[in-house]
């Protein structure tokens, strides 16, 4: 038996999680998909990040496996950098260890998630937008 504490921890073993800054520099640069795992209610309670691509968590995979039916067209390799955001870091950084056993080696999770980034002053919009496709 595992705790879930121990599950987030092995998640995060020997990965690199960027902070909100660095990931909003990699957003901006084009060297980084954001993806936005929160359900909708808490997207609209909290609010989005804009450009970052809603996918909601019971999909995930299914939408950024490069070889897989339902995939989104920027789910055009392995090697495609993904950075996972949750509200708060924790479910994103199972989603983002999800993804890396999927094959997505460069997956990862926003170091605080939403709430770190809304903190940190960068872009936020109001939230409620649903669907596999950027929020503006």
């Amino acid at each position: 038996m595992v705790t879930v504490d121990e599950l987030v921890a092995r998640a995060r073993a020997g990965v690199h999680r960027p902070g909100p800054a660095e990931a909003y520099r990699a957003q901006q640069e084009g060297g980084a998909l954001l993806v936005d795992i929160r359900p909708a209610a808490q997207r609209a309670a909290e609010g989005q990040i804009p450009g970052a691509l809603v996918i909601e968590r019971n999909v995930l995979e299914w939408r950024l496996d490069p070889t897989g039916g339902h995939r989104i067209p920027e789910a055009t390799g392995y090697a495609v950098p993904v950075v996972v955001v949750c509200s708060e870091g924790y479910a994103s950084s199972l989603a983002a260890a999800s993804l890396r056993e999927l094959g997505l080696v460069r997956a990862t999770d926003l170091a605080g998630g939403f709430v770190a980034w809304a903190a940190a002053g960068l872009p936020t919009v109001p939230g409620g937008t649903t669907g596999d496709r950027p929020a503006r």
